[in-house]
């Protein structure tokens, strides 16, 4: 009876480790870098959607990152339009705590911001906003750029459903206010 469970015991313990080094491999292989961009035409000229995106008070207007907490406590500090006009978030749970700072303007062709996480994780990301004239109407792409920890970089495998669906709900709300 002493050797089957012996035997059960370092099947178990074989799995067990074969598990891990699958896990360590994968972080390994998945790297620390992520970024994700998504793209919408909106049926107004440059101008008028860089009103939209050349402030952390106008990009507070469509973001849909406001809609975790109805109830999140928010400040904005520097000169509103200008390089480091910031906006500080700080709500439940699932909205977290974090700054947003503009660090760079190209009127009407680019917004960028840096983008400090608080709570419930640490970090550091790079996100920007960028026009492009097409016509009498404008793409936008908006892309986000970070770098995870291990083992946070697992993270990576189901981000991109999420991004996709927060992305494309901010990008769907800029246009209809750009729209108007």
């Amino acid at each position: 009876m002493k050797l089957k469970n012996l035997n059960v015991m370092k099947k178990f313990l074989k799995i067990v480790l074969v598990f891990l080094a699958i896990v360590v491999v994968a972080m390994l292989v998945i790297g620390k870098k992520y970024h994700y961009e998504k793209s919408i035409v909106i049926n107004a000229p440059v101008e008028k959607v860089w009103q939209n995106v050349n402030s952390m008070k106008a990009v507070n207007s469509w973001s849909p990152f406001l809609d975790y907490d109805k109830n999140m406590k928010q400040t904005y500090s520097g000169v509103s339009g200008q390089v480091g006009d910031t906006y500080h978030w700080s709500g439940n749970d699932e909205a977290g705590e974090g700054e947003e700072k503009i660090t760079a303007l190209e009127p009407n062709k680019k917004s960028s911001v840096n983008i400090r996480f608080i709570k419930p994780f640490e970090g550091n990301a790079d996100a920007d906003v960028i026009l492009q004239p097409q016509g009498n109407a404008t793409k936008v792409t908006w892309t986000f750029d970070t770098e995870m920890n291990y083992p946070m970089n697992l993270m990576k495998l189901t981000m991109d459903s999420q991004m996709e669906k927060d992305f494309g709900k901010g990008l769907q709300k800029l246009k209809e206010i750009s729209e108007k």
